[in-house]
């Protein structure tokens, strides 16, 4: 019945792909981020102790079940591919996806529980939990994919300390096998670093990943090519993207100044166009100067004269000269 109802106020208002999974400790994924963490396969975006990223009752010493929900951002071919990715381009999903769960824990309040919203503040594995959910699949780029949006969504999650139930829709082993992708390889074909291969996933070397780096390595500077933040080519060429529903979530809508073609409007960005507008997108938290950097070196590229953006920052004189050490 608790369940019901809280399926109902999220469709409410406008969330309809929501799932379930006990909280609990996710004891199947320790040997995995071990390997990694043996293998140097850990940025610094990750989190280094593992209880954190695979017990949620570090977050909530009472919880009981985790909600997973998917947050449609696709709203069609409105957007141009600029270099930015698409999810870049509308209001910072971090705040868009907190103020949808913030109703929801006063609404499961209401009911009774105790909740807290989790959006990029928790280092779980969201997307496992999402597959858990049964929100979709993930695919062989280890995005998760929706059965109605694809892969184009952002996913939040709601501990609460109410007994809800719920089943697992997997298990780890099953996402191994990749079997709903069963012999597509068409994000492994088109993977512009090769950081999706077959059998393995490198995604410190994932465009998306390199592009909000603060220091950048002399193979960096290659692989970036003409990605201003993000990537969006497995998700663009995989087949399940073909058909989908757009998103009717209107915060997630493409912003003008997001989909300029004039990339030197990003390479010559001032303090004041990326506090005014910049700042309230998704790729704003990285600072005004990594977007910089990366168009700077993107009109490199392009064959545009890049000694005139040298100035006042340290990050845009050292990325000039290195992009000189490398071409001489």
């Amino acid at each position: 019945m608790i369940k019901e109802k809280i399926v109902k106020y999220c469709n409410s208002i406008g969330l309809d792909t929501i799932g379930f999974v006990k909280c609990r400790v996710f004891e199947e994924l320790r040997e995995f981020y071990l390997d990694r963490k043996e293998k140097g396969l850990e940025n610094e975006f990750e989190e280094n102790d593992i209880e954190k990223r695979i017990n949620p009752n570090v977050y909530m010493e009472d919880g009981k079940t985790i909600i997973s929900i998917a947050f449609p951002y696709y709203m069609g071919k409105e957007d141009v591919d600029n270099g930015f990715s698409v999810y870049t381009k509308g209001y910072d999903y971090h705040r868009v996806v907190k103020s949808y769960l913030d109703k929801i824990c006063t609404y499961i309040n209401e009911l009774g529980g105790k909740a807290i919203p989790l959006v990029d503040s928790n280092s779980l594995p969201e997307r496992y939990i999402g597959f858990l959910a049964g929100l979709g699949i993930i695919g062989k780029n280890n995005m998760i994919i929706t059965k109605k949006y694809g892969s184009y969504v952002f996913l939040g999650e709601i501990i609460t300390d109410l007994e809800i139930c719920c089943r697992d829709a997997g298990t780890f082993e099953d996402i191994q096998k990749y079997d709903g992708c069963n012999e597509c390889k068409v994000c492994i074909d088109n993977c512009p670093t090769k950081a999706i291969m077959t059998g393995r996933k490198n995604p410190n070397i994932c465009s998306s990943y390199i592009t909000q780096k603060k220091e950048l390595s002399k193979i960096d500077y290659k692989l970036i090519k003409n990605r201003i933040f993000g990537c969006d080519i497995c998700q663009n060429t995989c087949p399940y993207n073909k058909e989908i529903s757009f998103s009717n979530l209107e915060e997630f809508k493409s912003l003008d100044f997001m989909n300029t073609t004039d990339i030197k409007y990003y390479a010559d960005l001032n303090n004041k166009e990326f506090k005014e507008k910049i700042s309230r997108t998704s790729c704003g938290w990285r600072g005004k100067n990594v977007i910089r950097r990366n168009a700077i070196i993107r009109l490199h590229n392009e064959g545009e004269d890049i000694e005139k953006y040298k100035g006042d920052s340290l990050m845009i004189n050292n990325c000039i000269d290195e992009i000189k050490r490398i071409n001489n």
